[in-house]
This record gives structure tokens, sequence and C-alpha cells, in this order.
């Protein structure tokens, strides 16, 4: 496709489906990688980063088979996974070039087989590298880490073990390797300053699903017993919180009504608090949101960009273009 042409001054109107979220479907896949049982995804999100993944698994030694299923009352796709004959324990350049998130299998990996090869996501650039929290806390599990050629070496030899970590910074990342990597552990993890992330809430529901002990959903702080293995669970992937809150926009853009089909509200109360300081309707569901913005005039807001569940970064520049539509200043 060469180019779109867009020819605007509609309103939008109608209802869309939203899919499930790209960021919690990529940890959930990875979690496979802890137990020999199937592990099956619904409503999983088709995107590049989907199959780009599944390559990287595919390449590890998973076995993965798909399936199209309705799923509240949409047609989306169900992944299973069964990780019980891992023939690679690296992950090699052209698979992590071409997708960061593929640092998810490090944690998985060296937790149930004791050893784990990634290429750096950007091979032997020098600088800060962007996984160093991920690094740094495995350490403090007590695996030891190396930097060669490009590549992270990861051995536990005896078995990770549990230790109180504290994140400089709320990391969505991190927290999610980590607490992959706790489950298995010897003994007990303690995750101070974790991200609260909805996408780290449906890790955690899978994670337990699957027989591991984590407490404190939600919340900043996480306990993790380890146990020695995990077992099969089947769970959906939560909706696209950013997708649900771009669509939302663009009805209170255009002056639109959208029903929004499986968004969910609980995942966006900042968003939805601003939209109705502006003067958008917002109904709630109990797995849908109404955007009425017909006949709405709009009102100028300030917004500071903060962790969830404060405002998402990820929706600035959709509202900053609501915002020019909007009467008075906005900052």
């Amino acid at each position: 496709m060469d180019k779109i042409k867009i020819i605007g001054g509609n309103q939008l109107n109608g209802k869309i489906y939203i899919s499930g979220a790209k960021n919690a479907a990529l940890p959930l896949i990875c979690a496979a990688l802890l137990t020999n049982d199937k592990v099956i995804l619904k409503n999983v999100p088709a995107l590049s980063d989907i199959t780009f993944l599944n390559g990287l698994l595919k390449y590890l030694g998973i076995k993965i088979s798909e399936k199209e299923e309705l799923f509240e009352s949409h047609i989306s796709t169900t992944y299973t996974y069964q990780a019980d004959e891992i023939k690679e324990l690296i992950a090699p350049y052209d698979f992590v070039r071409k997708m960061r998130a593929s640092y998810y299998v490090l944690g998985p990996l060296l937790a149930r087989f004791r050893h784990a090869e990634l290429s750096l996501p950007g091979g032997c650039a020098i600088g800060a590298r962007p996984i160093d929290i991920h690094l740094s806390s495995l350490e403090q599990m007590g695996a030891k880490i190396e930097i060669k050629n490009g590549y992270v070496v990861a051995d536990a030899p005896e078995g990770l073990s549990g230790a109180h970590i504290i994140f400089s910074k709320a990391s969505v990342g991190a927290t999610c390797n980590i607490l992959m990597a706790a489950t298995l552990a010897n003994g007990t993890t303690r995750i101070e300053n974790a991200a609260k992330e909805p996408e780290i809430s449906n890790l955690i529901d899978l994670l337990n699903l699957m027989g591991a002990k984590i407490e404190g959903r939600d919340t900043s702080i996480l306990t993790i017993e380890g146990v020695k293995e995990l077992h099969d669970a089947e769970l959906p992937v939560v909706s696209d919180r950013i997708e649900a809150g771009s669509y939302a926009i663009a009805a209170a853009i255009t002056n639109g009504r959208l029903e929004l089909i499986n968004a969910q509200a609980s995942t966006l109360r900042t968003p939805i608090e601003i939209l109705r300081a502006m003067g958008v309707s917002v109904e709630e569901g109990k797995d849908s949101l109404l955007i009425d913005a017909k006949g709405k005039t709009l009102t100028g807001q300030d917004i500071m960009t903060d962790y969830y569940p404060g405002f998402p970064t990820d929706l600035q520049a959709q509202f900053m273009a609501l915002m020019t539509r909007a009467k008075g200043t906005s900052v």
C-alpha cells in the first residue's frame, strides 16, 4: 500500500470490538515456557509482534497450535502452547532485533532450565542496557550473568533463590520477567515498587492458575512463594485499554457515539474521568463502554501523565489531538 486517503468530516457512530492487549499477550505467551503442560490463551490479538514471538518460541522448541473461535460474540484467535520439548536456550539476535519483548523469555528459561542466552536488543552497542533492571534483579536471585559478544549469558546451576528486590522504577517489563522467574525459585521473593498495570494482573492470574503462589495483585508489593513445578491453564488476554481509549477519543473528536465492546472501564479510570470532565458522556457496561459526544461542547483540561493508574503516556498524542477541538486552554 503506497498511501491511505482519509476523507473526513463525518461522525463516528456504531459498535467496535476491542482486541486483546498486545502488552498482556506477550508475557502470557512466554509464561508457557514455565511448564511441560499446555497453556491456552484466548483473545490473542492478530499482530506482527505475536507472530515474531511465536517464531522465537518455535525456534526454542515450543509446539504452537491456533484456531479461530467465538469470544465475547467476536471471532478471535486462541493459541495453545506446549513447552515439553525445549531444544534451544538461546534467543538469537535475528529474533530479538525484530521485537524487544523477546527478553520475556529470559526469566522463564533461567528459572526452569537454569541457563539462558539472550541477544541484547541493541547487539554490542555501548551504553545503558534497556534490561539492566531485569539483569540486576536476577543476580539478586543468585544468577551469574555475563555479557559476551552482545549476548546476555545467564546461569543458575542450583536454581534461582528468593530475594527481596526493590525496583529503581516501576518497570512493566522487569515486573513481568521477575514474576515469572520467581514462580519456580527456591524460597520467597518480594518485589517492591512493582508496576501495577492491568497487563501484569493478567499475568498474575495466569501464573496463579498454573499453580504459582503470588500475593499482592494490583499493588506495588508482590510476594511470590516459589513452587517446584507449574501445570496447565487457560485464560483470555485482557482487552487493550490503549485501543479502547483511542476509539473513545475518536468518538469525542468527531462528536460521535461509539459502543466499545469488550472494553473494561476498570482499566481506564483516569482517561474516563478526563473525558467526562470535558463534557463527554461515558456509560459503563459489564464488558463495554458507550462513548457519546453528540451535541456536546468540549472544554479543555489539564493532564499529567503518570504510572498506572495515572494517565497513560500512550494516550497522550490522541488526547492532544482531541484538545484542539475543546474550548479554552489545555495543558
